[in-house]
């Protein structure tokens, strides 16, 4: 007798998917245009009533804000990195949508895109969530059901 092996794929979580997709494009937004205040080098002097300790490890406050701005700044260049290539992978429709609805420096509303592409507002709507399951794989953020949510326990 064969048996035929079977095996059951994890379902996906769409609305969870959906979200963490957003907030990517939202932290490739902001990682464009913000740099945080507090990582920027104080410059007015501070004074203590603990003596120095001789070690080898950093006291200084500008030296700390500069290795800490030095590691964001890769950070920051590693994740735009990252969105563009995954950006890059869609197809030209939908790396149009995403670009213009979502990395744009212009913020631009659902309902002006679609007219601006010369799309119904349904054919809209199907190929950006089917651009945000494809970015949600490509960059590998997509979120799965667990067992328990789908009634097997």
């Amino acid at each position: 007798m064969v048996k035929q092996l079977s095996f059951k794929l994890p379902e996906i979580d769409r609305e969870k998917t959906k979200e963490a997709v957003e907030a990517a494009l939202e932290k490739y937004r902001f990682y464009l245009l913000t740099i945080p205040e507090e990582r920027l080098p104080k410059v007015t002097a501070t004074y203590s009533l603990v003596p120095p300790a001789h070690t080898n490890a950093f006291h200084s406050s500008t030296e700390s804000a500069v290795i800490d701005k030095v590691d964001f700044e890769r950070e920051r260049e590693k994740y735009i990195d990252w969105i563009c290539r995954g950006v890059n992978r869609l197809n030209r429709k939908e790396r149009e949508l995403i670009v213009k609805r979502y990395l744009n420096d212009e913020m631009m509303y659902d309902y002006e895109l679609y007219n601006v592409m010369g799309m119904s507002e349904r054919q809209y709507y199907r190929m950006k969530a089917r651009a945000f399951y494809k970015l949600a794989f490509i960059l590998r953020i997509e979120v799965y059901k667990k067992e328990e949510q789908r009634g097997i326990v």
